[in-house]
């Protein structure tokens, strides 16, 4: 049984219409008649599960928006994005391209998540964030203020607060020129292990 239908109510985004949903029945924490967000077509959200759309938020192109997921507030997700599992796109947040947040993890505040990106587990990107590329950013990992994390990295467990541009192959081979920090990183993280001894290898250092 569906769980929501197209209203007449429409907007007009990125030379598409978008149609505002209603609920045809209670379910998680929505109710029966309780209006929702915009999205293009039945295509972008599930009928099973309790993943939701609301307030003003925007679903379109080929998103697919599944499980007990929820956007929601002015957020927006486009082109062939994921959200499903229990995560959460809010506030003026956008998630774009082929990403994919699910699990536990929530983007929020003016955040964007955008081409291959995938935010997972319990991680969250928040406030001006910018998460693009090949990153994977899950664990416990809050990455927020105006931190921008990009090409192929892979950050769990690891609180990013910082207003700068951070490309994780350039900073660390200037920490490998540190000879008393190395030690001290070596061991920490396997996924750091890695990531130090591809900038060994890369650099010869």
């Amino acid at each position: 049984m569906k769980k929501y239908k197209l209203t007449q109510n429409s907007i007009e985004i990125d030379n598409r219409t978008l149609y505002q949903i209603r609920a045809f029945k209670d379910f998680g924490f929505v109710k029966k008649g309780d209006l929702g967000g915009f999205i293009e077509s039945e295509n972008n959200l599930n009928h099973d599960g309790n993943c939701w759309i609301s307030g003003n938020a925007k679903v379109y192109g080929n998103v697919w928006v599944s499980e007990n997921a929820q956007i929601y507030e002015n957020a927006r997700a486009y082109g062939k994005a994921e959200v499903y599992g229990n995560a959460r796109v809010s506030g003026n947040a956008w998630v774009y391209g082929n990403v994919r947040v699910f699990g536990n993890a929530h983007v929020y505040g003016n955040a964007h998540v955008y081409e291959n990106a995938h935010v997972y587990e319990y991680a969250w990107v928040s406030g001006n964030a910018r998460v693009s590329g090949n990153v994977s950013v899950y664990g416990n990992t809050h990455i927020f203020e105006n931190a921008h994390v990009y090409g192929d990295a892979r950050l769990g467990n690891v609180p990013v607060n910082f207003d700068c541009d951070f490309d994780p192959y350039k900073t660390l081979k200037e920490i490998l020129n540190c000879s008393e920090i190395l030690p001290v990183l070596s061991g920490l993280n396997e996924n750091l292990d890695k990531l130090i001894s591809t900038i060994l290898t890369k650099t010869g250092t």
